[in-house]
């Protein structure tokens, strides 16, 4: 974490501390990073006697909902305006994908804190903390707790394991660093079981995970000579298997893991019409987040997203061309 991090991070432990009423959000569809990052962050200003408001648009998926207080978190009612003194939004690349529901619930908050690690984040926010050397929120808010003399307790490093360890790809992924190994040393240390979460993690799934897996085995489409995968998750397929929110989460390593393949991609029919794109590459020469930028979305170098405009056969191809385009220009 650099000094400049660092500084800033120490103005969110002031304002923080400062605030009575704090509401906690991030981005809609919520992932691991999302969940875990609310939850260790709510949990430690509520042992701090502060009236905190974790709030999420999506709710929580089915899949996390076994994390300590996932209870706790609730959708924002329809025009809801809450009192606060401070918001803050975590894990959320763009100001608009914390919701419409939410954004309404924290609009009266005199003071926005953004605390991110997506290297696409503009910076929106009164007090902005985007630290993209960190492969994950939950790694950046354990530092603002750990740094600042905040409380941290099992359940709040329960949460902010999963936040961790799902978004590091079960520490695979390239931005995991000795601090993430460290993190979770200390952890351990203060009675972590990490075993247990790992087993509920990843060694849990439901059958409609399985049905998918089986669908995504079937269709799986190679192309660019084997070096890009790619397969469309259909309203019809999900309707078939009754698809939760989670369902289909990290589904997309299984393209990413075959040799020769430098990139993959899982495109969702959503209900809207639109498609959901989440791209992986697995070569540091392929930055799906400038691909995933030209189509509105973003992320990370290895990891991103968009969202497309039907219909799915036209979007599909326009956007493998430009990742086979630039997949082939390793040659």
């Amino acid at each position: 974490m650099s000094e400049e991090v660092n500084a800033k991070l120490a103005a969110v432990a002031e304002a923080l501390r400062n605030a009575h009423r704090v509401g906690v959000v991030a981005h809609v569809k919520p992932d691991g990073d999302a969940v875990g990052s609310v939850l260790g962050l709510a949990l430690s200003l509520k042992e701090m006697g502060k009236e905190v408001y974790p709030i999420l648009e999506d709710g929580v998926p089915q899949s996390l909902s076994f994390l300590p207080d996932t209870d706790w978190i609730r959708q924002p009612k329809a025009g809801e305006v809450l009192e606060l003194d401070v918001a803050v939004a975590l894990d959320t690349a763009t100001h608009p994908r914390i919701g419409d529901g939410c954004l309404e619930a924290l609009s009266g908050a005199p003071l926005l804190i953004n605390l991110d690690h997506h290297v696409s984040n503009p910076g929106y926010g009164d007090l902005a903390v985007i630290d993209d050397s960190s492969p994950a929120t939950g790694q950046v808010v354990y530092e603002l707790l750990s740094g600042f003399g905040f409380p941290i307790n099992d359940a709040i490093r329960q949460n902010l394991f999963a936040a961790i360890s799902t978004d590091t790809g079960s520490f695979q992924y390239p931005a995991t660093g000795a601090r993430t190994h460290r993190i979770v040393a200390e952890m351990m240390e203060a009675g972590l079981d990490t075993a247990a979460l790992a087993q509920k993690l990843y060694q849990t799934y439901p059958l409609r995970r399985i049905q998918l897996l089986k669908a995504l085995l079937n269709e799986a489409v190679f192309s660019a000579e084997g070096k890009v995968a790619s397969w469309c998750l259909t309203q019809r397929l999900a309707k078939e298997v009754n698809l939760q929110p989670g369902d289909n989460e990290d589904l997309i390593d299984m393209l990413r893991m075959v040799e020769g393949v430098v990139a993959a991609v899982v495109f969702e029919e959503l209900a809207d019409g639109k498609l959901r794109v989440s791209a992986r590459s697995k070569d540091s020469r392929i930055d799906v987040s400038q691909i995933c930028g030209q189509f509105g979305g973003g992320g990370h170098r290895a990891a991103a997203g968009a969202r497309l405009a039907g219909p799915t056969g036209e979007a599909t191809t326009k956007f493998l061309k430009v990742l086979e385009d630039e997949v082939k220009r390793l040659d």
